[in-house]
């Protein structure tokens, strides 16, 4: 097995035993990135130099006796993360020269575990999109079939994770950016509970529903990366005080008297055949382990999409107003007064789907329409995180697909944003309340292509969250799969 093929635990075992070393271990991979990076376009920068510099590091401590969890160990940021001295773009043309000045709590939490930075992965711009087509650097693509898109907006952190780019990936989720690309390229991805990694220096979109998270192979692997991220930061308004704790700690955890739940409105109308008798098949397997299983009702998840597009935006138009072009972003030539300036280094910098969104947060918070939109979309938040309230009190998981459908086409959705809203339909309402949730790949399509099964837990349950799908894996292997990738034929 290459090196590539090592799980996150098997690289820090064999770094400890001096079977290979850190910089052995990241010119192999930088090696790879620079085979395959150029069809799949999963990385925006790769910070060669740097990395090496970091793995030489690495190996001095290592050689000293140093034992830590991540020491050595390679990754890669999503490019919303701001990292001193690196391009930090957030797939737009907006900042596509800001190098950030200082490090996300993130990137600083990892940094100083002694983990091997590999580069920055490409995202849709400013987080908006569910396809990683909207990015300025061009799509990125699917490793199990490059003509079809590998979802977003962490699809570069996907697509990097599934083709073995590198082990683990950073990624973002504010309305299911994590899970659907993770499901869409077979991997494991968990959005945490809210407020329970640091927000600080991760490029905003929509404050109240942003939150980073892992994506990786394997739950375990998952858990080994935020294990680290979680933890209170005084410099995050949002952080929660009690953030940190031990998710590895109940990991192998049986799931004898788990109670699931399995909610009606996410086998209905819309969803693929292919993808529900996959999803139905990893429930069968939770029974298997012990679970009981039970049918529950998420009434208000239906008006979840719409809640969030009226939310979403306008959170996003408040943030996105400090990119002007008078300060560190893109500056139009055109116009000779500020407001032309303004309004052309705008138009400029954002692609059109940015645009869109800040038309739509503007329109809604505009003193004609706040009562009428976004204060109803409010209130209905409240009725959609009152339903999981429910639930919690009669189940410990609530599971079910991911997506209605598996990865579709480069371009197949690009004219019809409402369809495109609609591949976020399972994942929204998770941000909308804060909880926790993951995906894992539960089985493939005939054609080849993955199927993720989410599993959706209570406040703080992150941990149950790893422990579950750490069993299901342990039991099956489609997580051990790799897609077919060789020079010149990604």
């Amino acid at each position: 097995m290459d090196l590539h093929d090592f799980s996150l635990r098997q690289l820090r075992e064999g770094l400890q035993k001096r079977d290979f070393s850190a910089q052995e271990l990241t010119k192999n991979l930088l090696k790879r990135i620079h085979t395959l990076n150029p069809e799949l376009n999963a990385f925006v920068t790769v910070t060669e130099a740097a990395a090496l510099e970091s793995a030489a590091r690495a190996d001095d401590r290592l050689a000293k006796g140093e034992s830590g969890t991540l020491l050595g160990l390679p990754m890669a940021h999503k490019d919303i993360f701001c990292t001193a001295g690196v391009p930090t773009t957030c797939g737009s043309k907006m900042l596509k020269n800001f190098v950030a000045p200082y490090s996300a709590t993130v990137v600083e939490r990892l940094a100083a575990e002694g983990m091997v930075m590999l580069g920055k992965l490409n995202m849709d711009e400013f987080a908006m999109g569910s396809s990683n087509e909207t990015s300025y650097f061009g799509p990125v693509r699917n490793p199990w079939n490059t003509k079809m898109v590998p979802g977003g907006s962490s699809g570069g952190s996907a697509a990097a994770v599934a083709a073995g780019l590198v082990p683990v990936a950073t990624g973002t989720d504010t309305g299911g950016s994590i899970r659907q690309p993770a499901a869409l390229c077979g991997i494991t991805g968990i959005k945490p509970t809210y407020g329970r990694v640091s927000r600080y220096g991760m490029i905003a979109f929509a404050s109240s529903l942003d939150q980073g998270g892992a994506m990786a192979r394997s739950a375990e692997d998952c858990a080994l990366l935020l294990n680290v991220m979680v933890a209170h930061d005084p410099r995050d308004s949002t952080s929660h005080p009690a953030a940190a704790s031990d998710l590895l700690r109940g990991l192998d955890r049986p799931l004898q008297g788990l109670r699931v739940g399995v909610p009606e409105e996410f086998f209905g109308e819309g969803l693929d055949p292919e993808v529900a008798a996959a999803v139905q098949a990893g429930i069968d397997q939770l029974a298997k382990q012990g679970a009981s299983i039970q049918s529950i009702r998420l009434p208000n998840n239906p008006h979840a999409v719409s809640t969030y597009y009226v939310l979403a935006p306008a959170e996003a138009s408040s943030n996105l107003s400090r990119f002007d072009g008078v300060r560190y972003t893109h500056r139009s030539s055109a116009g000779e007064s500020l407001d032309d300036l303004y309004l052309q280094s705008r138009y400029e910098g954002f692609g059109a789907e940015v645009r869109r969104r800040i038309l739509v947060g503007t329109y809604v918070l505009s003193a004609g329409y706040y009562d009428a939109y976004y204060l109803k979309a409010q209130q209905v938040r409240s009725l959609i995180r009152e339903d999981f309230r429910r639930a919690f009190a009669e189940v410990d998981v609530i599971v079910g697909p991911t997506t209605p459908e598996p990865a579709f086409a480069l371009g197949a959705k690009n004219a019809d944003p409402v369809s495109m809203y609609l591949a976020d339909i399972y994942t929204i309402a998770v941000n909308l309340a804060g909880i926790p949730a993951l995906s894992l790949p539960c089985g493939f399509t005939g054609s080849g292509l993955p199927i993720g099964m989410q599993l959706m837990g209570d406040y703080f349950a992150d941990d149950l969250l790893l422990n579950v799908a750490h069993r299901y894996q342990q039991e099956t292997d489609w997580h051990l799969a790799r897609p077919n990738l060789k020079a010149g034929e990604a």
